[in-house]
């Protein structure tokens, strides 16, 4: 078994502080930290980041929440890189989504064409927001069929929203798919309920330690 782990969107506007922050936004960060410290059971590490130039009607000034949202991860940003509790050591690759479309699920996303993770202040490498051009690079689904992964385990934000889309997208593309539970964190209790038992209904096993 190659098994990879796909850290969903644990970006600095999803955190606390953020333009769209979701409530254990930066524990969650902490957390999936901690995990990769502790364990040697992940083959490859993947993140994925919304990375938005001009994502249309993604973005409102009269956001309702479900279809569109307030600005939030702007390609180049401090929004829109990846938070300072989650250690980037570990990463093999990332994958940014959303150019031009909402993109909720990982599996939309590009490798990147640097590994090197910006944090704080820093910009990102050849990541100008004014770019009109998406990055080149593999999808998601071949970069996990280049090494052979046949498991993936699922962390990250918003449990009711990313995290869900790319898990539902994971079984569809044939892997086995685990939900680290205690290490997403959703907007809205109720829906994060619902995305859980969707998620369930699927197949994706809900880990709950």
């Amino acid at each position: 078994m190659v098994q990879a782990l796909i850290i969903v969107d644990v970006q600095n506007d999803f955190c606390e502080g953020g333009s769209l922050a979701v409530d254990g936004g930066a524990e969650v960060a902490a957390g999936i930290s901690e995990l990769l410290d502790a364990s040697d059971e992940f083959d490859v590490v993947a993140a994925t980041q919304d990375w938005h130039i001009d994502p249309g009607a993604h973005f409102s000034e009269h956001p309702d929440f479900r279809e569109s949202w307030p600005v939030h991860c702007v390609a180049g940003s401090k929004g829109a890189q990846l938070h300072r509790n989650l250690d980037t050591e570990y990463l093999d690759g990332y994958f940014r989504k959303g150019q031009f479309d909402a993109a909720y699920s990982g599996f939309e996303g590009l490798l990147a064409a640097d590994l090197e993770v910006p944090l704080g202040e820093e910009k990102a490498a050849g990541a100008d927001a004014g770019d009109s051009d998406e990055p080149a690079g593999l999808g998601l689904d071949e970069w996990l069929q280049e090494h052979n992964v046949d498991t993936v385990a699922i962390a990250g934000l918003a449990t009711d929203y990313c995290v869900r889309a790319t898990a539902l997208d994971a079984v569809q593309a044939g892997y086995d798919v685990r939900l680290l539970v205690g290490l997403c964190a959703g907007v809205d209790a109720e829906s994060s309920r619902q995305a859980l038992a969707e998620l369930a209904a699927a197949g994706v096993e809900l880990v709950v330690d």
